[in-house]
């Protein structure tokens, strides 16, 4: 099944726009002016509230410009707009970098949106998982090696 789009009932001060034909984000932009210092995080508002229909989720995500350039990251990326939530989408930005300060005009790109169809799961309680080829093996079990590489 294809999903062309879906329609997505919104408030907002400023509708987010995909940038580029085939962009999987489009873009929110803070409602307020604000610094953040090396270190600091805080919740900045885009004035967006959203109805997402059943079998929707928005994932709010980082924009790879401001992480790459200026190390502005989402403390908790992705994180989730429910199809439930009617709230306003607030964005909790990081300033990563250790010694620069960045700062945020009203109207800036802060994120992304990516809206995407999510299967309900039907968790089943069984006694024994099936085999795969993975098995149990997790963090850097596929490749990862600890110590000094030179």
């Amino acid at each position: 099944m294809v999903i062309d789009s879906v329609d997505v009932p919104i408030i907002a001060s400023q509708v987010p726009v995909y940038a580029h034909p085939g962009d999987a984000g489009a873009d929110l932009v803070s409602t307020e002016a604000l610094r953040l210092e090396p270190g600091q995080r805080a919740l900045v508002g885009t004035g967006v509230r959203i109805a997402l229909p059943d079998g929707f989720v928005a994932f709010v995500v980082p924009r790879s410009g401001l992480a790459a350039k200026h190390g502005i990251t989402i403390v908790n990326a992705p994180g989730t707009v429910d199809a439930g939530y009617r709230g306003e989408i607030k964005v909790s930005l990081l300033n990563s970098d250790a010694s620069q300060a960045y700062d945020i005009a009203v109207g800036d790109r802060i994120a992304q949106l990516i809206v995407m169809p999510v299967p309900r799961a039907r968790f089943i309680p069984v006694d024994e998982l099936p085999d795969s080829t993975r098995g149990e093996g997790g963090f850097g079990s596929t490749g990862y090696q600890t110590g000094a590489q030179s």
